[in-house]
């Protein structure tokens, strides 16, 4: 038999409901279903789960006076104003800039707070374990404004807005990296009861990042994952091929708010989204994501209408990962899981928004790498960014970097293994409870290549 706490997170607003009424006094069975919604087993489990504290007298019952729930209601959904959107609009102000090669388009203050106190009013998040994936639009923020004592987890590919997040909430928002298309860190698969996300609007990124969202859940059936999504009246089958990635996948349509969310931008769709509140089906539970494509933008080098890396480049890249003489290998970017170590290993980072260069230094274990970049790339653009990487990585790898190479759109950084590494940085794969280092408690369930850029700093500096 599940515990109340569980029975109240898999069902929501509908058995708080229910334990407010028969808080207040005797109630027929068919009524409690009636006024609440809720199927009839869910107030069968209730009834059951209430044990002793409940009082029956054939099909009516109650909760005994002096039994103390007091604290199972669920508070009524409120138009966004007040302090906390003064909070949320200079918090919105100060977030790092969009990136459009992520696909960031803002949602407006009142939105965002919006979607807080929606799901304050519809789930109990002082027992739910929320995780929003990607949060530039800073969701998070916002239930914890509204809600300080919510279970709040971020995982966002955009090294900024994680740093950004962790120091605003004071730590209070856990705050992990991913990107969703080379999968989940360990930590949050199957650990969470509900799931926001404001996706890219491709039907490839809707796709990965709802079912990464399935995958997060602790129980799929009984959790929700909620999706902000918009397409323009003009082109009815877009949101038909949408919601049939979705209906594929094995998510239900439990609501749509049509024009929930509104936005700084956007205008091909009106400026606004609908949400989506999706309950996961069985269907759903066995399915299995694996990597994702690569393309699932709308704009930037990973976009779904990008362009592939020349060949000649690529041999380039080859020539430079041989100059020692030790065998070559090519490999796809991938982080997420720890792969063989290589004598010299060449990969094309050609298509990196900015995180893949430290992601790939920490997650490969080789001789030599030779990565192909972007000329443009964040971490080489200047002195101080080119010292701050060699550094952080000095305990592994040492770094040549060579700027405008194969040719003046691109450049190539070449690291080569240091004698004596640094055993945090050479087991990024490692739970950190397993690293025979000192590591603060609070992280010893993650993985350091799961690990914000800024956390890895402070640990490595400590």
């Amino acid at each position: 038999m599940p515990s109340l706490e569980d029975l109240l997170v898999a069902h929501g607003r509908p058995l708080h409901q229910a334990i407010v009424l028969l808080r207040e006094g005797w109630q027929e069975f068919d009524d409690l279903i009636r006024v609440t919604a809720a199927p009839r087993r869910s107030i069968e489990e209730l009834q059951a789960v209430l044990g002793d504290d409940l009082e029956r007298d054939g099909k009516l019952s109650r909760i005994k006076p002096g039994a103390d729930y007091t604290g199972y209601g669920l508070p009524e959904f409120t138009e966004p104003g007040g302090d906390a959107l003064v909070k949320l609009e200079k918090l919105i102000k100060d977030v790092p800039p969009p990136l459009a090669a992520l696909d960031h388009v803002q949602a407006t203050p009142e939105t965002v707070l919006k979607r807080a106190l929606w799901l304050r009013s519809r789930y109990d998040l002082g027992k739910a374990r929320l995780l929003c994936l990607g949060d530039h639009d800073l969701t998070s923020l916002a239930v914890h404004l509204t809600d300080p004592d919510a279970d709040i987890t971020v995982v966002d590919l955009d090294e900024r807005v994680l740093d950004y997040i962790d120091t605003a909430s004071g730590g209070r928002v856990r705050t992990l990296h991913a990107d969703l298309r080379f999968g989940l860190p360990p930590a949050v698969s199957g650990a969470m009861d509900l799931v926001f996300s404001d996706p890219p609007y491709t039907p490839e990124g809707i796709g990965l990042f709802a079912a990464r969202g399935v995958q997060a859940l602790r129980e799929p059936s009984d959790g929700r994952l909620l999706l902000a999504y918009g397409y323009s009246p003009r082109h009815p089958a877009l949101g038909a091929q949408v919601q049939r990635e979705l209906a594929i996948l094995g998510l239900t349509f439990e609501a749509i708010l049509p024009d929930f969310n509104r936005y700084f931008g956007a205008q091909a769709i009106g400026s606004a989204a609908d949400l989506y509140v999706c309950q996961p089906t069985a269907k759903a539970k066995k399915a299995r994501a694996g990597k994702g494509k690569a393309a699932i933008y709308t704009h930037g080098p990973q976009s779904v209408e990008a362009g592939t890396t020349k060949p000649a480049l690529l041999d380039r890249l080859l020539e430079i990962a041989g100059e020692t003489g030790l065998s070559i290998e090519s490999r796809r970017v991938d982080w997420s899981v720890s792969g063989p170590e290589g004598d010299a290993v060449a990969m094309d980072l050609s298509a990196d928004p900015g995180p893949w260069l430290l992601r790939t230094l920490l997650g490969t274990n080789a001789q030599r790498l030779a990565l192909l970049l972007p000329n443009s790339h964040p971490d080489l653009g200047d002195a101080a960014s080119q010292a701050a990487l060699s550094s952080l990585v000095a305990g592994k790898y040492t770094l040549r970097l060579l700027r405008s190479t194969p040719d003046n759109k691109h450049a190539v950084v070449v690291a080569d293994a240091v004698s004596g590494q640094n055993e945090l940085l050479s087991r990024a794969h490692a739970r950190l409870a397993n690293v025979p280092q000192d590591i603060p408690a609070e992280l010893h369930a993650y993985r350091l290549i799961d690990l914000p850029r800024h956390r890895i700093a402070a640990l490595l500096a400590t």
